[in-house]
């Protein structure tokens, strides 16, 4: 958290909101995702890398920075292996309020934003339902979210995940959760039908995987992890 309040000084007066961030229970993440304004996006990096960090990933949408284990990612789109899979410029302009962190101020989604994001988060790009994913959506689901998740194109992901979390609190499966390749084919077709922003940057799979090496390993390692 003293990471966190850092970064919030640093961005303060850009147009950014931290999303993944709020949750219904205290919960620690494994970086600290930002989605800032495409304008602004270089300035924070430099800002930062003055602060210690040091610039790890460089790709369409995404600068990945740094310190020691504290990971930030700044994305100008929600995206994973350069496909947008929500608009992260609406989020900005229409989904994020005020919210204190110690004694900053600092941006964030609202707690329906929030809720819908995670479940896109957790179905298109990490294909893994957590548990805190099924706490945001016990605790937070409501009117709202399902709204935005329609204004977002991620109304399908919602869906997913609820049905997974119905299926855990009767105790009938465990998280994390794995989605099965059947179900990512469904959610994706339908996304590139629904999504022109998907539908259009689709394509970019192939030239991220063109960029890795072992891209074998890195794909047979991702159908058997058990978490992220």
């Amino acid at each position: 958290m003293n990471n966190v309040y850092e970064v919030a000084n640093v961005l303060r007066g850009f147009g950014y909101v931290f999303y993944k961030f709020r949750k219904p229970a205290d919960h620690v993440s494994v970086d600290l995702d930002i989605i800032i304004s495409s304008k602004d996006i270089y300035k924070a990096a430099r800002l930062l890398r003055e602060k210690g960090f040091e610039v790890i990933v460089y790709e369409p949408y995404t600068i990945t920075l740094a310190r020691k284990s504290f990971i930030v990612d700044l994305y100008t789109q929600p995206s994973f292996a350069w496909i947008i899979y929500s608009d992260g410029v609406k989020l900005l302009k229409e989904y994020s309020e005020e919210i204190m962190i110690d004694n900053a101020v600092a941006r964030a989604l609202s707690i329906e934003a929030e809720t819908a994001v995670s479940a896109a988060h957790a179905i298109y790009k990490e294909h893994m339902v957590l548990l805190i994913d099924c706490l945001t959506i016990w605790r937070w689901m409501n009117k709202k979210v399902w709204n935005i998740a329609y204004e977002l194109d991620i109304e399908n992901s919602v869906e997913k995940t609820i049905e997974i979390c119905s299926l855990v609190k009767r105790g009938l499966t465990e998280t994390p959760y794995r989605i099965d390749i059947a179900t990512l084919l469904d959610v994706y077709i339908d996304k590139i039908f629904r999504d022109p922003p998907f539908r259009s940057t689709i394509l970019n799979i192939l030239k991220y995987l063109m960029k890795r090496e072992n891209i074998g390993t890195i794909i047979i390692n991702r159908i058997k992890r058990k978490t992220y």
